[in-house]
């Protein structure tokens, strides 16, 4: 049945009757797809009635002449879920999203060029955001409301007025996306700030607001800015996001819901962000540098009112008894989940990482007169060997940059690290002759601010005590997916001793029975620093630095025979051994 969503003089309208948005973000890009439906309809017992996602561009165009929709990046099936639920959906397709996501949505391949111009109107650019559109905003259009779908807005750019000024540009972003027949209203989103809120904005947009409390004082901010139409919340900050090295962060649910309800009471639309957070997987997160570089958690949990493992909290309680007192909210409550399995696996098998670089399992080898970034390799995420040749003269390697950490090996022996985050540019080497490693991990791309689209790798030149170096070698490393003919070896590979510990940089592999499509929660107490795959999928970044304890492993992934897992340790374990635990741990606040 086709419906009409409108901005009127005071409200957002449906069908010409007043309507309050009470929204959830949701992105289908953190959540496994088999428990897409599962998080929307906890969401409806929730109280919500609408279901608010980013479409993040680079996840659907990792490469360039690469755009995919099949899977978890299956959008039109996301939004098709959403309206079976009986819910609208706001659609936010950046380009730039922020979101904590590498480089803000953008694609690191369309940024490497240096004449493109970021979040601007720069013909190159915008010529790249056109075919973005012509890529999924048809299937958006098919599904607004006035079509029978559930689609009743559609955000243009994201947070501009924190980056930018260029009112060509947002003119660009609004003629290109009603060139796709995007009938719905168009927003803009900015934070409670008064120049932000004039630069991010035209009046062809709807303008709303971010904040995460005092809604009275903001919502007054946006009423200057936009005299007339509905007052809306677009990021309602519920919880906030994790960074690696820092604490847990949690916010008081008698807090939040106090400051929702002096929100709802004014008659304002909200979005809570997040609703429900999910997990970075695979190599996703993103990254701040505001001085110090700090990426962020492969958990997204977000201290959000349903827990990363989809569980209810007592947010989510307290929101929705207060969501009840202005709108209808099902008797039905979701169940808690059970406890997750526990026990241990021991893995049997390991595999040098340089000794799998060397034979050529993880990607080819190209040589270089100069010392070349990640981009120059055209790789856009992950690791990166550089291999050069040092004499005994050379004593020290010393950088510009590193991008973001790096392991410093010579002939296999590790002898020291490279850290954006702490300033390290320099390593002492032994005084010998020898092969020279530099294993680069792109530890996310910066998603908020100028740093957006710079370069990874290593940056600004490389030299010793006596020269600089310029003979370089090297391998981008293929990891997401795992090659069948590297699998095959490291099935081959050493077998491990249980008590002892394991020297990396290594691949390690075992298997393990459980429960089918249970939920999991994996530890790695004992190891340093690396990523995981159970049977073929990449969990993320885990990390001894703290403060996230646990992987989660979403249940669909899990059979109940031979589940495969396998983990790459930049510096090895006190033994080969993980533990399978009942919850997760996401470290320790300041509370």
């Amino acid at each position: 049945m086709n419906s009409r969503f409108e901005i009127g003089e005071q409200d957002f309208l449906l069908d010409g009757k007043p309507f309050q948005v009470i929204s959830g973000a949701l992105h289908y890009f953190r959540v496994h797809p088999d428990q897409w439906a599962d998080r929307i309809r906890k969401a409806r017992l929730m109280g919500l009635n609408t279901i608010e996602t980013y479409v993040a561009w680079n996840f659907h165009a990792p490469r360039p002449g690469v755009f995919d929709l099949t899977g978890q990046r299956d959008l039109g099936r996301f939004l098709d879920l959403v309206a079976a639920e009986g819910m609208y959906a706001i659609v936010r397709p950046g380009p730039y999203i922020c979101a904590e996501w590498t480089g803000g949505g953008l694609p690191g391949w369309l940024l490497a060029d240096p004449e493109v111009g970021v979040r601007r109107h720069e013909p190159r650019y915008l010529a790249a955001i056109a075919e973005y559109y012509d890529q999924h905003l048809p299937l958006v259009a098919a599904r607004q409301i006035d079509h029978g779908g559930p689609v009743i807005a559609v955000q243009v750019e994201n947070e501009y007025g924190a980056y930018g000024e260029d009112a060509e540009y947002l003119r660009a972003l609004i003629k290109l996306v009603r060139g796709h027949e995007i009938t719905v209203p168009l927003l803009s989103c900015d934070q409670a700030d008064d120049a932000m809120q004039e630069r991010g904005s035209l009046p062809e947009l709807h303008r709303t607001v971010t904040f995460g409390s005092r809604a009275t004082e903001k919502l007054a901010l946006l009423r200057r800015h936009q005299p007339t139409g509905p007052l809306m919340c677009m990021e309602f900050w519920n919880g906030w996001f994790d960074s690696w090295g820092q604490h847990h962060h949690v916010a008081p649910p008698e807090t939040n819901a106090q400051d929702l309800d002096d929100l709802l009471a004014q008659g304002a639309s909200v979005n809570l962000y997040m609703f429900h957070g999910g997990t970075n997987f695979g190599l996703t997160n993103g990254a701040n540098d505001k001085g110090t570089y700090l990426p962020i958690t492969t958990s997204y949990d977000y201290d959000a009112p349903l827990a990363e493992h989809g569980a209810p909290t007592a947010k989510y309680h307290a929101m929705r008894s207060v969501i009840a007192r202005y709108a209808p909210v099902p008797e039905e409550l979701p169940a808690d989940p059970e406890p997750a399995p526990e026990f241990a696996v021991t893995l049997s098998t390991g595999l040098s990482l340089l000794d799998a670089i060397d034979a050529g399992l993880l990607g080819d080898t190209r040589h270089w007169d100069r010392l070349p970034t990640m981009d120059d390799a055209e790789q856009w995420d992950g690791l990166i060997a550089y291999r050069t040749t040092i004499t005994a003269q050379d004593a020290v390697l010393t950088v510009g940059e590193a991008r973001d950490r790096a392991v410093v090996l010579l002939d296999g022996e590790p002898v020291g690290v490279l850290s954006r985050t702490t300033h390290d540019t320099t390593v002492s080497l032994p005084r010998r002759a020898g092969e020279l490693t530099v294993l680069v991990e792109d530890q996310g791309r910066v998603n908020y601010g100028q740093r957006i689209g710079e370069a990874k790798g290593l940056i600004g030149g490389a030299r010793t005590a006596v020269r600089e170096l310029t003979d370089w070698d090297t391998v981008s490393l293929a990891l997401d997916p795992l090659g069948s003919e590297l699998l095959s070896a490291l099935d081959r590979g050493a077998r491990l001793d249980p008590s002892a510990p394991v020297s990396g940089p290594v691949l390690v592999a075992g298997s393990f029975d459980t429960v089918a499509g249970a939920d999991h929660f994996l530890r790695t107490d004992g190891w340093g620093k690396g990523l995981v795959w159970v049977n073929g999928f990449l969990l993320g970044r885990y990390w001894s630095a703290s403060p996230t304890g646990t992987l989660y492993v979403p249940g669909p992934l899990l059979r109940e025979r031979d589940n495969r897992i396998v983990i790459l340790d930049l510096h090895g374990a006190a033994r080969p051994r993980v533990g399978f635990v009942a919850g997760p741990d996401l470290g320790p606040s300041e509370e």
